[in-house]
């Protein structure tokens, strides 16, 4: 009976985590999304310079994205990183959509059913495009994302300034270990 009540449970909290995500495709206070988007130069694979803690990501290092084009105009998102509790990496694949003009950096993302997040450009290196700052609806999403496995430290330092400056706890940041990659 326990057993089968901890599966309801846990069932009922993923709905309730999963319904909490409607609508929240937002940008936090004070931040805009990057203006002069280029979809195709933003395809491809970035990786995890520093991100807030989420349980979706716990534990993961040498964590990267890839986009790719979807035959229906969206984006093929793949997620991966590697656990070293269990020593394997883990993947996750999920679509994402423009919010409006696809000139702007506003998306919104899902990586189960129909339910969806804010991915909200809000920096961007628009001349070669070699990192970016991707923030949630609120505060307490944000992601520091970088073509190559390190970011030159003045940039990492600029966008944290500017997270700052937008209420964002990049005390909390965690930096991710890029040095296993496969």
């Amino acid at each position: 009976m326990t057993s089968l009540f901890r599966n309801l449970k846990k069932g009922f909290i993923s709905i309730a985590l999963a319904l909490s995500l409607v609508g929240c495709l937002g940008v936090p206070e004070g931040a805009r999304t990057v203006q002069g988007f280029e979809l195709e130069s933003y395809l491809g694979k970035w990786y995890e310079i520093a991100r807030l803690d989420h349980p979706f990501e716990r534990g993961l290092s040498n964590v990267t994205a890839e986009y790719n084009l979807r035959d229906d105009g969206g984006v093929q998102v793949i997620n991966r990183g590697f656990k070293s509790d269990n020593n394997e990496w883990e993947e996750a694949q999920g679509k994402a959509f423009f919010v409006g003009d696809t000139s702007t950096g506003k998306l919104k993302v899902s990586f189960f059913g129909p339910f969806y997040g804010a991915y909200n450009v809000i920096a961007l290196d628009q001349e070669a495009y070699q990192w970016s700052m991707v923030v949630g609806p609120n505060t307490d999403y944000l992601w520091i994302l970088s073509r190559t496995p390190v970011l030159d430290q003045v940039i990492v330092d600029q966008l944290l300034s500017q997270a700052e400056s937008l209420g964002f706890k990049t005390e909390q940041l965690i930096f991710v270990d890029q040095e296993k990659q496969q």
